[in-house]
């Protein structure tokens, strides 16, 4: 029988990763679903002996675009859903979501609440800024700091998104040429350019471990978050929109560094 959803998860050496994922999976109240792992060339032995999933080896790391797509290629479900391995998703997660699908058959795709270990916001869906970057909404905020009820954003986080395998077929899958970060907000763009719209789920909620693949601020993840919000300017925006983007990306950095300074500010008087 044919499984309502399928859950496709990109792995790269998640040894101490993987297996809380998969058992967040295991507690799912929604019970109608298949578990698809793509394992992107792991050297760690992550992806060895899994059982209650299909196990798609990659022989080399072929990115988080690559790995998805080799997943949902696979996929048998009538909706896609992605989740990191560095994530680990509430036993309502499915639930809500395909909830959620069913009462808006118009939107094509959903977003989940993800959450930071230290109870702290880090998506509640995303949006697109003027100079091509994708930005998490309510990112940083408290769950009590920010409105936290049903919205259009949009498009939802890869670390827990939810899609209509539909949609994918309408509007195909990831750009492999993003590899990692901002395939998401390309694939999101596309999408609602094609009339589709995405729902943040409150009650649909993920905790995420951020950044394990690559570390959060490291010259890996910079280098692929600028060339790829580039190539996605080039791809998605218009002639006007690229011209103007510099200066959105002067105050981006602008932010980041004031905010950077800030924080070493207050470690420095707490030592203190």
């Amino acid at each position: 029988m044919r499984p309502t959803v399928s859950v496709i998860i990109v792995n790269w050496n998640g040894k101490n990763l993987l297996p809380d994922c998969l058992a967040s999976l295991r507690d799912q109240t929604f019970r109608d679903f298949e578990t698809i792992v793509v394992d992107n060339g792991s050297t760690d032995g992550s992806a060895d002996g899994l059982k209650d999933c299909v196990v798609i080896r990659l022989q080399k790391n072929r990115g988080f675009a690559r790995g998805n797509n080799e997943g949902i290629c696979a996929a048998h479900g009538e909706y896609i859903a992605l989740l990191n391995n560095d994530a680990r998703a509430n036993s309502f997660w499915l639930e809500e979501l395909v909830k959620a699908a069913e009462k808006y058959p118009e939107v094509g795709m959903f977003a989940s609440g993800v959450l930071r270990p230290d109870g702290k916001l880090d998506s509640v869906g995303c949006d697109v800024s003027p100079d091509g970057n994708g930005m998490c909404r309510g990112r940083g905020l408290y769950h009590w700091q920010y409105d936290n009820k049903e919205e259009l954003v949009t498009f939802p986080s890869g670390c827990a998104a939810f899609y209509r395998r539909s949609m994918l077929d309408h509007i195909g899958l990831f750009d492999e040429r993003f590899f990692m970060y901002n395939e998401d907000t390309d694939l999101g763009l596309r999408a609602q350019k094609a009339g589709y719209k995405c729902l943040y789920v409150p009650t649909a909620v993920v905790m995420h471990l951020y950044s394990r693949s690559s570390s959060a601020y490291s010259l890996k993840k910079l280098f692929y978050v600028e060339r790829n919000r580039i190539l996605l300017m080039f791809k998605n925006f218009s002639f006007e929109q690229i011209f103007f983007s510099p200066i959105f990306t002067f105050i981006r950095y602008f932010n980041l560094l004031r905010g950077a300074a800030w924080a070493n500010g207050n470690d420095t008087k707490r030592a203190a």
